[in-house]
């Protein structure tokens, strides 16, 4: 019988059982290891952590994590946060006309008055920088209210554009996974 050394030596993807543990052990890590830090430096780094190390390699460790877990909610907000200072023009008009019909929402996400792209890119930071210093279970309810409303007002300004009302309908996607995320957050059962 083969032994393990030859196991190992076979090209092919890396173990699935390992690159799950990974994921798990670096969101838990970033989750809840940061939050007992006091350093605005660190704060900061998680923030653009995706500007830093590249999406790329999230999406690596953790794009494939199921959506209602700590790293599949983490992949959600860094590409909620990259989408967004990528096209913060069109996402503040989309906000602005998305956020006369969910009012509520327009709230909790917390985006200052007007929003610009200046404004839309300091409020997905801001909702990130809560994954380091506040309650994780309000930055995902926060971003959720966010992609909820620019889901709303894409809908709504979409011309009969089959693409823009089905990428509506991924964002609104995204709003309930992070809504489910949180109240497994505050159930204590997002691992």
């Amino acid at each position: 019988m083969p032994g393990n050394k030859l196991f190992e030596s076979l090209p092919g993807a890396a173990d699935p059982a390992a690159v799950t543990e990974v994921a798990h052990r670096t969101a838990e890590l970033l989750v809840r290891g940061v939050r007992s830090s006091e350093d605005t430096e660190v704060h900061a780094r998680v923030v653009k952590l995706a500007d830093d190390y590249g999406l790329d390699e999230l999406a690596e460790l953790w794009s494939d994590a199921p959506a209602d877990s700590l790293p599949g909610s983490l992949w959600r907000l860094y590409l909620l946060r990259s989408w967004v200072h990528t096209n913060a023009e069109e996402v503040s008009r989309e906000f602005a006309a998305g956020r006369k019909y969910a009012e509520v929402h327009a709230v909790v996400a917390g985006v200052a008055e007007p929003p610009g792209p200046t404004e839309v890119r300091d409020m997905v930071d801001a909702v990130l920088r809560g994954v380091a210093t506040g309650d994780f279970a309000t930055t995902l309810d926060r971003a959720a209210a966010f992609a909820r409303i620019v889901a709303t007002g894409r809908a709504h300004l979409a011309d009969d554009g089959h693409d823009r009302v089905l990428s509506a309908s991924k964002l609104v996607e995204m709003a309930d996974q992070l809504q489910t995320a949180a109240r497994a957050e505050r159930a204590g059962q997002l691992w």
